[in-house]
């Protein structure tokens, strides 16, 4: 799908009000699959592979407002505002920008395992050094350590298929399209608070060493009126290793 003058791989399914589902770094639109059959049974459900991820080709230096723009020009096109967005990851970023720099198209906000904004400036340098590493042909390399650091214990234990498949996501990213959203990560910019108007659901992994817990627990208290649940024997990948419950929330939620 043409979305701001480039390709975009983009999925719809279902019918009535959209949901937009925006992956984070390594991930695909297929991170939300598990989601996907139960909210395709009320809402539109929208998934792109963003810029340099997946299916979608880069063009050129990607940035957290850029995908902010696509999502923004996505909505637009479909004529699909105001949605219920959900952001993982480096897509918590991207979406809570989204939301602040257009928030006629955001009409509820879910930020699964969300992420710093800025990152911390050893987060922002280990983003750079596995950017050298994809570049090098070490994917490999960083699909194990994603798989191995940031599923949980339980998970790579009890649910080796999930966690098979949170590698094979990495593996089968294009090194310089995950190179450059490493970039683009570690130049993150602050999207500012949440609007306390806007409804804002936090899911976060109890294991999730990536999206600490703390960085959602202080979102909600900033907010004031979030929703917050820390799933037990959960990492970083949440709507993979808790597929049910993600999926409660979501439909509660919207």
């Amino acid at each position: 799908m043409k979305v701001n003058g480039k390709e975009l791989a983009v999925e719809v399914t279902g019918e009535g009000p959209v949901v937009l589902l925006v992956h984070g770094l390594g991930g695909t639109s297929n991170f939300y699959q598990p989601q996907v059959a139960a909210l395709a049974e009320r809402f539109t459900v929208v998934r792109p592979d963003m810029e340099g991820s997946g299916r979608s080709t880069v063009r050129g230096r990607l940035t957290i407002q850029g995908f902010a723009n696509d999502l923004a020009d996505l909505l637009t096109s479909l004529d699909a505002g105001p949605a219920r967005v959900v952001g993982h990851s480096m897509g918590t970023i991207t979406v809570r920008l989204l939301a602040a720099t257009h928030p006629e198209l955001v009409s509820h906000l879910a930020l699964l395992g969300a992420v710093p904004a800025p990152l911390p400036e050893a987060g922002q340098q280990g983003q750079h050094d596995r950017a050298a590493k994809a570049r090098a042909g070490e994917m490999p390399a960083i699909a194990d350590a994603v798989m191995g650091n940031a599923t949980a214990e339980a998970t790579r234990r009890d649910h080796p298929a999930t966690a098979a498949a949170v590698r094979e996501l990495v593996l089968r990213q294009d090194p310089e399209g995950y190179a450059r959203s490493c970039e683009a990560l570690a130049a993150a910019p602050d999207p500012g608070p949440v609007d306390p108007e806007l409804p804002l659901l936090l899911l976060t992994g109890a294991d999730d060493g990536v999206g600490r817990p703390e960085v959602s627990q202080a979102l909600a208290e900033a907010h004031g009126a979030a929703t917050l649940d820390v799933l037990a024997d959960c990492g970083h990948w949440t709507a993979l290793e808790r597929p049910v419950e993600v999926t409660e929330h979501l439909l509660k939620f919207f």
